[in-house]
């Protein structure tokens, strides 16, 4: 079946055209009749543009309706979407479309940073505007009977149809390619291990350009029929708390340390009175964080773990995180030791994922994508150990990729942004747990001999930081040190850096 046909005819087609899909800063509520109607049109426009089946397609746009038009209209043309962050930095962007080889792209950006976009990405790419897709979203913009091709059309179960980017450990992004099979297989796995009801108001604060946000925002939602907000922006504590009054919604997909949050900033239960169940993805849920927040809410939180390189979410504790995980229906998990080999008992080893939701693979990065999609599946990063029950309990990293508030982050990509700061000789970036158990980022800075003093070069780093990271990957302090500790071979020891910072 079509995506497109999955995730919005059908739910026209059933009469229930009139259910509200999301709810939009810009646009209010839209229809189910209203979304389908726009891709039609939308789509319409794109292949007037000069869309061409089989390419790919930028997406670069806060949470919105005409995001989702976008990546919807795409799809309605038998073309890959690539959802793109404009928190990422213009040269990222730019990256990305040189990278994945798209042939368009949507902005939904203002139009300053259009025009310092454009140069950056090039003349050969075609170029849509979030005003062209809300245009769609008005019934006079074009009869039915004058959209056709491609909409709803049958793709192949094998066929790429969403490129996702995910920085890894290397610091270089890497496209995930999804099959239009693994998109099926996460509404049909996950969707049945955590479902969403008609009724349903979502509310998610991770965003549509990373995995568990395309996830909670667009797939999941639609494919219950449920209706999505779409909150634009980057979402801090004071955002969600708005929404949570203004719109009451039944479930909330979020990260730990915005629990966390909530539960110091909240003025009391009715905060969240509307909450039947929040969903926790992107990094480790901490048992106490999770037992805290129910107890003071009553709202039950689900811990899930994912992976873009795994589809999406693939392990749900939703008998509380202290029991462990299992996998969701059609996943196979396995933990396996560091030459692919299942271990015994409740020995730690690597997370191994097969299933229909895996992805294809990496764009154009073989040897990695050889190291990751192994053994028949994929191995996540993750190292996991089963309790005695059967159970997964998820433990550490399998590397030094930072996760900070559910966005995967290399040291790398902080300290070549630090590194240019006139003054510093060497900067390294490690993990620390904050007051809540979770990760944050501390970047150490070693200083020139004539860096200018630690206060003048402190403020630099730190300005530096802003214009150079987006607001993900900024590390929550700076420290200054007259070395960094090294490997007998002169390589820096991370471990040992790690080991500071935890005995101060």
């Amino acid at each position: 079946m079509g995506l497109v046909a999955r995730l919005v005819g059908d739910r026209v087609a059933a009469g229930e055209g009139d259910r509200a899909a999301f709810t939009d800063e810009t646009l209010g509520v839209v229809t189910y009749r209203a979304l389908h109607d726009a891709v039609r049109r939308y789509a319409t426009r794109l292949r007037m543009g000069g869309c061409v089946m089989g390419t790919r397609g930028l997406v670069v746009s806060d949470d919105s309706a005409t995001a989702v038009l976008a990546c919807l209209a795409l799809w309605a043309n038998g073309c890959v979407a690539v959802p793109v962050s404009p928190m990422l930095t213009d040269e990222e962007i730019a990256f990305i479309a040189r990278d994945s080889g798209a042939a368009l792209v949507h902005l939904g950006v203002p139009e300053d940073r259009r025009r310092a976009l454009a140069p950056l990405l090039g003349d050969h790419l075609a170029v849509f505007t979030a005003e062209e897709a809300e245009a769609a979203f008005d019934e006079r913009a074009a009869r039915p009977g004058e959209v056709s091709a491609a909409f709803g059309e049958e793709e192949s179960a094998e066929e790429e149809v969403l490129l996702q980017y995910t920085s890894g450990s290397t610091g270089r992004p890497k496209g995930v390619r999804q099959s239009l099979r693994g998109l099926l297989a996460v509404i049909d796995g996950f969707g049945r291990r955590v479902p969403l009801k008609p009724d349903d108001v979502v509310v998610s604060t991770a965003r549509l350009s990373f995995g568990y946000g395309f996830g909670s925002s667009l797939l999941c939602p639609l494919a219950a029929g449920a209706h999505a907000v779409l909150l634009p922006g980057p979402v801090d504590v004071y955002t969600l708390l708005a929404a949570l009054r203004r719109h009451r919604p039944t479930v909330l997909c979020t990260v730990p340390r915005m629990y966390a949050l909530l539960a110091e900033h909240a003025k009391d239960r009715s905060d969240l009175a509307s909450l039947r169940l929040g969903l926790s993805a992107g990094e480790h849920l901490p048992d106490e964080l999770s037992g805290r927040f129910t107890a003071r809410f009553g709202t039950p939180l689900v811990d899930a773990l994912g992976a873009t390189e795994a589809g999406h979410i693939v392990l749900v504790a939703d008998e509380g995180p202290c029991r462990g995980a299992v996998p969701v229906p059609g996943v196979t998990a396995t933990v396996r030791d560091e030459h692919g080999r299942p271990v015994a008992g409740e020995e730690p080893g690597r997370l191994h994922i097969k299933g229909p939701s895996v992805a294809l693979g990496y764009l154009d990065r073989p040897e990695q994508e050889r190291e990751v999609f192994a053994d028949g599946g994929v191995y996540t990063g993750d190292i996991v150990q089963r309790t005695a029950e059967g159970r997964l309990k998820y433990l550490c990293r399998a590397d030094d990729l930072l996760n900070l508030g559910g966005y995967k982050v290399a040291p790398s990509e902080i300290e070549a942004v630090v590194a240019r700061v006139p003054g510093v000789e060497r900067c390294a970036v490690v993990a620390d747990t904050d007051a809540a158990g979770l990760t944050q980022a501390i970047a150490y800075v070693v200083p020139k001999p004539d860096g200018g003093g630690e206060q003048a070069l402190g403020r630099a780093v730190r300005a530096a930081i802003r214009r150079g990271l987006a607001a993900y990957k900024r590390p929550a302090q700076v420290r200054f040190a007259d070395e960094l500790p090294t490997t007998s071979t002169g390589k820096l020891a991370r471990h040992r850096l790690r080991d500071r910072v935890r005995h101060g």
